[in-house]
């Protein structure tokens, strides 16, 4: 009797055990497997100084007086500069939010791209944007669909913030080449500034021959209220649609000359 006792004993012991580690790998699975829906990620924008001065005085207009100055500029000042801002999303809702910076930029003509003059909110499920815009000092609303980006996902991958991340290579604006790395874990299909469309979030966007690129540095998977994921409202600014947007930019950037179409295309970004 106290044979079989000790021997239904041991018979237990080992299903508790097997039952156990089965629950426990249950559970780290559906952990490392968790949709994420909310949450806050911080992103730093790195600026290429150099590359972008010389980029937006361009090739036909760089006399040797500007290349002088563009030559001392260079060994003044940094080589690179960064940026900081904020995601907030949950679900289908986001809000990208610049941070100002702490100390200036040296910043050659001052370049448009070494700012950051959006807020951006998106409505992923209607598909709809608003974006606060800043442009020499006068504020606008842009109201409009989101941003339409031709992708073409790849197979390479690369860590970001943690988390393993697919490339997508996109065309925007007709003619600007991005590429772009997200997330699956992350189940929404936000980014930084007005870059989205993909199936994830996107932790990682550069635009190559503009010397930017937006990266995830930490992401936090939190709770956030709706009710802080809210539009832009600027108390004095000018609502317009993206056509209106481009119309007005169009008009400002003829008047500044050979930098022009360059900026025109920065404040698009």
């Amino acid at each position: 009797m106290v044979q079989y006792r000790l021997k239904n004993n041991r018979t237990m012991k080992t299903l508790f055990i097997t039952l156990s580690c089965f629950l426990l790998t249950g559970s780290l699975f559906a952990q490392a497997n968790k949709i994420i829906t909310s949450g806050k990620i911080e992103f730093e924008k790195r600026i290429n100084m150099h590359a972008v001065s010389k980029n937006e005085i361009g090739e036909g207009v760089l006399t040797e007086f500007i290349k002088t100055q563009l030559d001392n500029y260079k060994r003044s000042s940094p080589q690179f500069a960064t940026l900081n801002s904020t995601l907030i999303f949950n679900d289908n809702k986001t809000l990208f939010t610049p941070i100002a910076p702490t100390t200036p930029i040296a910043n050659f003509n001052s370049n448009p791209i070494a700012r950051q003059f959006n807020i951006v909110y998106t409505d992923l499920a209607t598909n709809a944007a608003t974006i606060q815009k800043e442009i020499s000092g006068e504020f606008f609303l842009v109201k409009d669909s989101t941003r339409n980006i031709t992708w073409r996902l790849t197979d390479e991958t690369q860590e970001v913030a943690g988390y393993s991340c697919r490339r997508a290579n996109g065309l925007m604006l007709d003619s600007i080449y991005v590429v772009a790395y997200y997330t699956d874990k992350i189940w929404v299909s936000g980014g930084p500034e007005s870059f989205a469309g993909l199936p994830g979030m996107i932790l990682k966007v550069a635009v190559p021959h503009e010397n930017v690129i937006w990266t995830a540095t930490k992401v936090t998977v939190e709770t956030v209220p709706p009710a802080t994921i809210i539009p832009p409202a600027p108390k004095k600014a000018t609502q317009v649609n993206n056509k209106q947007m481009y119309d007005i930019l169009k008009k400002y950037t003829k008047s500044w000359g050979s930098v022009g179409p360059y900026e025109m295309k920065i404040f698009l970004l």
